[in-house]
């Protein structure tokens, strides 16, 4: 069994530690206790992990000296809405849960971006701490401080920026995913060598393979993963700039998991893994970049067997102007403009809002092929 590794994201009085390693829940009272002023946590879960993974939880804050209650939703994408907001809001308050408090978000990205917005407003302001049991949460979510839920008028429209106090990425917890939860979260993975490191895509390419069965390899991408988003995030927190890139294929994916009513027909790190290879046919339909980046693109995809196109998604999608007018929807619109993250080359990304419609049109019409 590996050590676990910390990395800092130093954001002043606001920074804190991700560890990353295998038994972190287990270990979760003594990583935890430092931060309480009063020995009891409120644990908000879902339906699944709470079946999976909970009773260990409160074993290991119990030998910690850490009293918890818990909630348990439903799991799922549709969580994310108003009224399973108020209900965990309403919740804490019953569980008398002070600003100086910690509150735990324990489940995947959903249960992380619907608690940390939780935790942001109620009482202006309460700490609270990610313990991601998902891949995807793990290298994207759980880290940089986005909270919100959904709309009918797209995703993550409504939310916060407010910063965990602490990050616990057990990384032996993703073994009870199913395969394809476990590949949708690695198309975040992905996507950050896709943005920013050419180095680190050239080795998933090599050993993204062996991510399921080797445990220092995981380690690894988690690792090199979060601290590529911690730099990022610390550099621009509220997205004025830089932080854009982290939503490379986020204006398609986005779209793309409205259209499919954020079902089971379409998980996010799928969403974002046909946007990825979106991205970078529309980067070299503009002349961006070589038709090699999204050959890449497309074959490491496929050699993971994860979906690159839109004929891969099951049932029917809305026409290319159908998803042109959800991308619309995207919190990346500027001024009424489409804003895409593009690339000049593998781990070359920027923003760029000078794409022209037809382009655009043809790499939504080309995708629809088989």
């Amino acid at each position: 069994m590996t050590d676990p590794v910390t990395v800092h994201v130093p954001l002043g009085d606001r920074a804190y530690d991700v560890r990353i390693g295998a038994g972190l829940i287990d270990r979760a009272g003594a990583e935890i206790a430092p931060l309480l002023r009063r020995p009891r946590v409120a644990i908000v879960t879902d339906e699944t992990v709470a079946g999976l993974h909970l009773e260990r939880l409160c074993r290991a804050l119990s030998a910690g000296g850490i009293d918890s209650e818990a909630l348990a939703l439903p799991a799922g994408e549709a969580t994310k809405s108003w009224p399973h907001l108020t209900r965990t809001v309403e919740w804490l308050l019953q569980q008398k849960v002070e600003r100086r408090d910690i509150v735990l978000a324990f489940g995947g990205g959903v249960i992380g971006d619907l608690v940390g917005f939780a935790a942001a407003i109620l009482r202006r302001g309460v700490r609270f701490v990610q313990i991601p049991t998902t891949l995807l949460a793990q290298v994207d979510s759980s880290v940089g401080g986005k909270t919100g839920i959904n709309s009918a008028h797209g995703k993550n429209l409504i939310g916060a920026f407010h910063q965990p106090a602490l990050v616990l990425a057990d990384i032996a917890v993703l073994d009870t995913l199913r395969p394809r939860d476990f590949l949708a979260g690695y198309g975040e993975v992905a996507k950050y060598g896709l943005l920013g490191d050419a180095g680190f895509f050239a080795w998933l390419e090599e050993n993204a393979p062996k991510l399921r069965d080797d445990m220092a390899l995981r380690q690894q991408a988690v690792a090199h993963s979060v601290a590529m988003k911690a730099g990022i995030v610390t550099r621009d927190e509220t997205e004025q700039g830089e932080r854009a890139l982290l939503n490379l294929g986020h204006t398609f994916g986005h779209a793309l998991e409205a259209a499919t009513g954020y079902s089971d027909r379409l998980l996010h790190g799928e969403g974002v893994a046909i946007g990825c290879a979106l991205a970078f046919d529309l980067s070299a339909r503009m002349g961006l970049c070589s038709q090699e980046a999204p050959s890449r693109v497309l074959e490491h995809l496929r050699q993971m067997g994860m979906p690159a196109r839109l004929s891969q998604i099951p049932g029917d999608l809305p026409d290319d102007a159908g998803l042109i007018q959800l991308m619309g929807q995207d919190k990346k619109v500027v001024d009424g403009q489409l804003r895409f993250v593009l690339a000049r080359g593998i781990g070359e990304a920027f923003v760029s809002d000078e794409v022209e419609a037809d382009q655009l049109a043809a790499v939504l019409r080309d995708a629809r092929l088989p």
